[in-house]
C-alpha cells in the first residue's frame, strides 16, 4: 500500500525538467508576466517557438475564428487549413509535399521513417542507415534521441535504436565515409542549437549536398529551430545554395501552438503511401489555422527584413558587451539565433538575468543562447543589452 503522507509531498509532475524559479501566466509581444505581476523581457521565444512574439494578433484572430467552427477531425477527411498551409510551405520552399504532425521530434521521426521506407520500398537499397553529426539534437523519442549524437541525451535509454551512425560536424574529410557507406539519408542541422549554437560551414554543406546527390543519399535538413525566419530567410538552407530532399519543421511554425511538419520533394515523398504513416492530431484544424496565419505573416510582411536588420544590430551590441567582460569569449550564431561562449557555467548568467527580469537560455554548459522574437525592435534590444550587462556585472562583482 502506498503511504499517503509521503506521496503528498511529491510533485504530481515527473522530474524531467530542472525549472527556473519563475511561474509565467501571461505574455504579449516580447514580454511575459509571472504570477506575482513581474514583467520580463523574453529572449527565449519559447526556445525559438514564439517567433512573432507572444499571442500575436494575426494568429490569435485566426485561432479564435477556427475555435467557433471545428477543433478536430480525422485525417481520413480533407482539412482545408491543412491544404492551405501545405500550399504555403511548398510554394516557399524547394519541396513538393507535406506531412503534418505535432512536434519537432515527431517531424524528425517522420523524416527518418520516410528515409528508411524510401530506401527499402522505392530504391530496394541495401542500407537503411541514417547518418547524423556529433553534438546534434533531433528530439527525444527513442529514434530521435538515437539520431541525436549527444551521450547526455542518450544516457539510460539503452538499447538504442539500430541504424544510426555519427560523423564530426564541419569536417570535410569525414564526408568520404558517405561515399563508402552510401546510407539511406543524412540528417543535419545548419545551426546546431542545443549543441552550442554552431553554424555549419557553407562550403562544407555544399560539398555534403554534392556527395549526397552523387551517391543517391537523401539530404534531410532539420529546420526545427532555424526555420520560420529565425536565421533571416524563411528556411536556413536557402542561405547555403542547396536543395534538401526533406525538411523537418516545428517550433515557430505555429507561433506556440503545437504543430510539426516535414516537407519533401516528390521523389522522396514516394516513400510514404496510404497506411504507411499517420497521426491522430497532426494537421488538425486549429494547428493548421495557427500555422497558416504564422507563415502567411512571415512571407507577406517585413518580418524577414527586420530579422536581418536587427541581427546586425544585435551582433554589434553583443560584440561591444564582449569587449567589456573578459568571461565572454565569443559571439556566434546566425540571424536571431545567437550564442555567447562564456568561461563560466552559463546557468549562472541565466539566473542573474532572471533577477534582472530578463529570460535567456543555455545551449550546453558554457553557452548562453539568445532567441528574441523575429519582430524585435531596436529599443527592446537596447533593453536586453542593459539587463544582460547588469547580469554580467553582478557575476563580476560576486553579488
Amino acid at each position: 500500500m502506498v503511504n499517503s503522507t509521503s506521496v503528498s509531498s511529491i510533485s504530481p509532475l515527473m522530474a524531467t525538467y530542472s525549472r527556473f524559479p519563475v511561474t509565467l501566466v501571461r505574455g504579449k509581444g516580447s514580454y511575459v508576466w509571472d504570477d506575482q505581476g513581474n514583467k520580463y523581457l523574453d529572449f527565449t521565444a519559447g526556445i525559438a517557438t514564439c517567433n512573432l512574439g507572444h499571442v500575436p494578433d494575426v494568429v490569435k484572430e485566426k485561432l479564435e475564428e477556427q475555435l467557433q467552427n471545428l477543433w478536430h477531425c480525422t485525417n481520413l477527411y480533407h482539412i482545408p487549413n491543412q491544404e492551405k498551409l501545405a500550399e504555403l510551405l511548398t510554394a516557399n520552399s524547394c519541396g513538393d509535399q507535406v506531412f503534418f504532425c505535432n512536434s519537432g521530434a515527431e517531424a524528425n521521426e517522420a523524416a527518418i521513417k520516410l528515409a528508411r521506407r524510401y530506401a527499402n520500398k522505392v530504391k530496394a537499397n541495401a542500407s537503411s542507415e541514417v547518418v547524423t553529426f556529433q553534438h546534434s539534437f533531433h528530439g527525444r523519442t527513442l529514434a530521435t534521441l538515437t539520431a541525436t549524437a549527444q551521450e547526455k541525451i542518450q544516457s539510460g535509454f539503452a538499447p538504442l535504436m539500430p541504424g544510426f551512425s555519427y560523423l564530426p560536424f564541419n569536417d570535410f574529410e569525414a564526408l568520404d565515409v558517405l561515399k563508402t557507406k552510401k546510407p539511406a539519408a543524412v540528417l543535419l542541422e545548419l545551426v546546431q542549437g542545443e549543441g552550442g549554437v554552431i553554424p555549419a560551414n557553407q562550403e562544407w554543406v555544399q560539398q555534403l549536398a554534392k556527395v549526397c546527390k552523387e551517391n543517391g543519399i537523401l539530404l534531410m535538413i532539420d529546420e526545427i529551430q532555424t526555420g520560420m525566419g529565425r536565421t533571416g530567410t524563411l528556411f536556413a538552407y536557402q542561405q547555403y545554395g542547396i536543395e534538401p530532399d526533406v525538411i523537418s519543421l516545428a517550433k515557430g511554425l505555429g507561433s506556440g501552438f503545437p504543430i510539426g511538419a516535414i516537407i519533401a520533394k516528390a521523389e522522396a515523398a514516394k516513400g510514404f503511401e496510404p497506411g504507411s504513416h499517420g497521426t491522430t492530431f497532426g494537421g488538425n484544424p486549429l494547428a493548421t489555422a495557427a500555422g497558416t496565419a504564422t507563415v502567411s505573416h512571415i512571407v507577406e510582411s517585413d518580418v524577414l527584413q527586420n530579422v536581418n536588420e536587427m541581427a546586425a544590430y544585435l551582433d554589434k551590441q553583443l560584440e561591444s558587451l564582449k569587449n567589456k567582460f573578459s568571461i565572454i569569449k565569443d559571439v556566434r550564431g546566425k540571424g536571431l539565433l545567437k550564442g555567447l561562449v562564456v568561461e563560466i557555467n552559463a546557468s549562472e548568467i541565466v539566473l542573474k538575468a532572471i533577477a534582472n527580469h530578463l529570460l535567456i537560455l543555455t545551449a550546453g554548459q558554457n553557452i548562453v543562447r539568445i532567441l528574441p522574437p523575429l519582430n524585435i525592435t531596436k529599443e527592446e534590444i537596447n533593453e536586453f543589452i542593459d539587463k544582460l550587462e547588469k547580469a554580467f556585472q553582478s557575476i563580476e562583482k560576486g553579488v
